[in-house]
């Protein structure tokens, strides 16, 4: 588990990071950010869902690449509150410079697996290729069994809910009772309240589960632009779901998704005729 951290000095110039697992009020804090869903929901593209299938792999992306400017800012963050009694060897802008560089660096070191709690969102529905998308349920028990130290140096098999706000509300890092990288990782703008993202991390991951962007043509390969690909059990696959405009028998993925795990449930969206809403209608087994 990743929590609040706190420095301590080593010699004139440099200072550690202590994980410290033992502080109870971030451990409870923790607890609340994690999603009480039982099932997650991924929306792809055709192509990256039949990819997803077949290697049976989640993506987690560095969170630099994210297309919010304000995902995971360390600004989001007070740091300039520095109490007098913590300006004994250091100065307050000091203090303050290396409390804001370590959750500088959490942006860049940090690789994220976002997903959802609804298969149902018309707007996530439309961003993936106007309805001819995917969705695919996975069951986060089953899971969290395959995340542990062997894939990053720090791994957290448990998903934590977005929180959205009108405002960025700061809370000041010297004086509140917070889970500080949760609060970083996991605060966005209400605009983006229809994804009701819930969020995976892994903190460095090792290089044995990353590959390279594929579309990536260049010669040189910004490791924050490599993804991360642990692989997870079939068994995990709970369910798939078919956009409005996909054809099952033309996809292909049914066939895929039953190799598989041949108890995993098929649906097929379909319009709802009285109201702004898509219903999914189970595919039954031929």
């Amino acid at each position: 588990m990743y929590l609040k951290t706190s420095f301590r000095k080593e010699d004139k110039y440099s200072y550690k990071l202590v994980y410290n697992d033992n502080m109870k009020s971030d451990q409870q804090h923790t607890d609340r950010s994690r999603t009480k869903n039982s099932v997650l929901y991924k929306y792809l593209d055709i192509e990256g869902a039949k990819m997803m299938l077949s290697n049976k792999t989640l993506q987690f992306t560095n969170a630099m690449q994210f297309n919010d400017p304000f995902d995971c800012d360390p600004n989001l963050i007070d740091f300039s509150k520095v109490p007098s009694e913590r300006c004994k060897t250091w100065t307050s802008d000091i203090i303050e410079s290396l409390a804001f560089d370590q959750y500088r660096r959490n942006r860049e070191d940090v690789w994220v697996c976002c997903l959802s709690k609804v298969f149902d969102s018309l707007l996530m529905w439309a961003y993936y290729n106007n309805h001819r998308g995917v969705c695919i349920g996975l069951n986060m028990e089953k899971v969290a069994k395959y995340f542990d130290a062997s894939l990053g140096l720090i791994v957290d098999k448990h998903a934590h809910e977005v929180q959205y706000r009108d405002i960025i509300e700061k809370p000041d890092y010297f004086q509140n009772e917070e889970d500080f990288f949760h609060y970083q990782m996991c605060t966005k703008a209400k605009v983006w309240e229809h994804e009701q993202e819930a969020r995976m991390f892994i903190f460095k991951p090792f290089p044995w589960i990353m590959l390279p962007d594929s579309n990536n043509k260049s010669d040189l390969i910004d490791r924050k632009e490599v993804r991360a690909f642990p692989r997870i059990g079939g068994e995990c696959f709970e369910s798939i779901y078919l956009g409005v405009n996909i054809n099952e028998k033309e996809s292909g993925l049914i066939k895929i998704a039953k190799k598989l795990n041949p108890d995993i449930k098929v649906y097929q969206m379909k319009k709802n005729t009285n109201a702004f809403k898509l219903d999914a209608i189970h595919i039954n087994d031929e």
